[in-house]
């Protein structure tokens, strides 16, 4: 009888401790959308359901969730948002999609994006952001798809996005990008139409001509 009473005890403790972490997961990553709802304006009302006093961010619109109550997706794509991205995005681990494509966005794009380690689809182009492309989206294994085009973005293009294995979709054209083209690893197989109309931006290095370090000051 104790030992009968023992073993629900210990499956009531496991099954409350499940629950519990996925409510704490669910709060954080709540939190994180949440801060993104309040650095951007919203004149078409699409984040009007993101309502911060619900546990579940997974009862959301234009937001997707796996069977854990994780958020794997975030489809705001032509939402006509503008402001900034923040970088509490890095706390959402399981997200595999991050589309916020075709609005106003401005701003840098945040570092802790890096952090998305699940992330397969990266899809920002036609905003406004500026700045540099961050290296740390060089962690993103997962990463296929990176679309950056339409923005106005400066700087070098990271070399460390050569190790991005799985890539197999790159666009940062349309941009303010110098320095010359990396060409190694997963970048040997894209064309030039991945880095048009950015006209400070190189490409003899696609010839072995320049080294991706030369060409003085680049920013």
């Amino acid at each position: 009888m104790a030992l009968r009473t023992l073993i629900r005890f210990v499956a009531l403790f496991l099954v409350l401790s499940v629950a519990s972490l996925r409510s704490a997961n669910a709060n954080s990553e709540g939190d994180a959308l949440y801060a993104l709802r309040r650095a951007v304006k919203d004149p078409d009302g699409v984040l009007e359901s993101w309502d911060p006093t619900l546990v579940d961010p997974c009862t959301w619109f234009h937001v997707t969730c796996d069977s854990e109550n994780r958020v794997t997706r975030l489809d705001l794509g032509n939402a006509k948002l503008s402001g900034r991205l923040v970088p509490e995005l890095g706390k959402l681990d399981r997200l595999q999609y991050l589309e916020l494509y075709m609005s106003k966005l401005e701003g840098p794009i945040p570092k802790e994006l890096g952090r998305l380690k699940s992330l397969v689809s990266l899809d920002l182009y036609h905003n406004n952001l500026t700045g540099s492309i961050p290296a740390s989206l060089s962690s993103l294994a997962n990463l296929k798809f990176l679309r950056l085009n339409g923005n106005r973005l400066t700087g070098r293009i990271p070399r460390q996005l050569t190790q991005l294995g799985n890539l197999k979709i790159l666009d940062v054209s349309n941009n303010d990008l110098c320095g010359t083209i990396p060409t190694s690893g997963s970048f040997s197989k894209f064309s030039e139409e991945s880095y048009a109309n950015n006209p400070r931006l190189e490409g003899p290095e696609l010839m072995g001509f320049v080294r991706y370090d030369s060409g003085g000051s680049c920013s």
